[in-house]
């Protein structure tokens, strides 16, 4: 039984990762014909585009997507539950399901981060599609940090000082 519930946690936790990540390039005005960004709106697509014809956008932020991301984490928490013969109340599964879907999204963070600042290593200012990807979602969070702690010859700190943040808040979240 572990095993069956480990393959329907794993294949839930896939398929919400890919939403995530969908609303995230979204939120960062990412290039979606970036090859990687475009198997995410082709896996995302089958939910999406029905919850479009029903809820439209609230200004830049994609109301379908955000519904798709909440129907998704949802339903892999009640499942999970289910399958741990453990039902709570609404309100217990919907604040699981919020502290998960934050988890997922700082772990997102950490990771992307991680993959950065690899690459920045390897092609300092490389225009291959991933690390364009990984630049249009880090970008955004690192700039801050490096108008206050600048860099130290040719050393950027900044991607150090948010992973530690980051995992900071996840420990706050156990």
């Amino acid at each position: 039984m572990e095993a069956i519930r480990y393959i329907v946690d794993m294949l839930l936790w896939l398929l919400l990762l890919a939403f995530v990540l969908r609303l995230l390039f979204q939120l960062v005005r990412a290039d979606f014909r970036d090859p990687m960004a475009d198997a995410i709106v082709r896996v995302t697509n089958w939910l999406i585009l029905p919850l479009r014809k029903l809820l439209p956008p609230m200004g830049k932020v994609d109301t379908a997507t955000v519904v798709a991301v909440l129907i998704i984490a949802s339903a892999r928490t009640f499942v999970l539950l289910a399958m741990s013969s453990a039902m709570p109340d609404v309100l217990t599964l919907l604040r699981i399901t919020a502290l998960e879907l934050v988890g997922l999204v700082l772990r997102v963070y950490l990771f992307a981060m991680l993959l950065y600042w690899l690459t920045s290593f390897v092609s300092p200012g490389g225009y291959t599609p991933g690390v364009r990807l990984l630049s249009s979602l880090c970008e955004p969070i690192l700039k801050p940090v490096r108008r206050m702690i600048p860099r130290i010859g040719q050393i950027d700190f900044s991607v150090l000082w948010v992973s530690i943040a980051i995992g900071a808040v996840l420990v706050l979240l156990r």
